[in-house]
């Protein structure tokens, strides 16, 4: 389960669950919030990507990181925190599966990332920007955020979780709720352990964006 700080410390996070009295799946809960970017010619050509981490997770991946002892952090002082995010995220495509109509698209790696805490939460921002930008043409657009492992359950945040910057006019937004809930926390630690992102157990528990163009 080593993966990003969403550090490389998620391995040592994982440790410390470890020690402790046993949790049921997931061990880190994000909250979500995605931009899907068109430009002028209605392409799509990138998603802008807000997450926020739980309080638990949050201090973990901060702790030490106030170098000025001031009770706040800048994002000069989450810098190296976020280019490891970053970096890693990228190594998991950025755990966002994207199909238009069948084909799957390609992300470039990740600009315009910087982090911020408020209220003891870690946010992350980032761009992922599309590899050959298209036209939805007619063809759906998909968009799940999941982790297929479920070591890190991927929630939309309240309000508008996803928006359109930009969108040809005539486009639309649709959710579905995930399939599944809740029944993870019936299921061993060493159900998990045997997992691999192969077995894409976690797209379950994600919700379904649709994006229909004219």
């Amino acid at each position: 389960m080593p993966r990003f700080r969403l550090p490389l410390m998620i391995g040592a996070f994982a440790a410390g669950l470890a020690a402790g009295p046993a949790l049921a799946h997931p061990h880190v809960s994000v909250q979500t919030e995605t931009r899907v970017m068109f430009d002028a010619q209605g392409q799509a050509v990138a998603l802008e990507q807000v997450w926020t981490f739980d309080e638990m997770y949050s201090a973990f991946a901060i702790q030490g990181l106030d170098t000025n002892k001031d009770g706040n952090f800048s994002r000069e002082e989450l810098a190296e925190l976020t280019t490891i995010n970053v970096e890693n995220l990228g190594q998991q495509k950025y755990f966002t599966v994207v199909r238009h109509e069948r084909r799957f698209v390609s992300f470039g790696p990740a600009r315009d990332a910087w982090s911020e805490v408020q209220g003891g939460k870690l946010t992350l921002h980032f761009t992922m920007p599309i590899v050959t930008p298209f036209k939805p043409g007619g063809r759906p657009l998909v968009v799940e955020v999941y982790d297929p492992e479920y070591f890190v359950a991927f929630e939309p945040a309240d309000g508008e979780p996803m928006r359109l910057v930009g969108a040809p006019e005539g486009c639309k937004l649709d959710y579905s709720p995930p399939r599944t809930t809740g029944a993870a926390a019936n299921l061993s630690e060493s159900f998990f352990q045997s997992l691999n992102a192969s077995a894409n157990f976690g797209q379950q528990f994600a919700g379904r964006y649709t994006v229909n163009c004219p």
